[in-house]
């Protein structure tokens, strides 16, 4: 099991901090919010979560 973020596409109001802050690039932007694009790249430094400032991204366990 890996730790890896989760966007709430609701709240995400596509600011690109995550996409900018993340150190491994997990991130991109679709249309208009950003999208965990490589989940196997998190680390679990959780600096996205730390930075959105909106509070849409969390950290969850998941089998990849």
């Amino acid at each position: 099991m890996k730790v890896i973020p989760n966007i709430d596409q609701e709240t995400c109001m596509g600011c690109e901090i995550c996409v900018e802050v993340c150190p491994s690039g997990v991130f991109i932007m679709g249309e208009d919010k950003a999208v965990v694009m490589y989940p196997e790249k998190c680390n679990g430094c959780a600096i996205c979560v730390e930075n959105c400032p909106v509070d849409a991204i969390t950290l969850r366990w998941a089998d990849l």
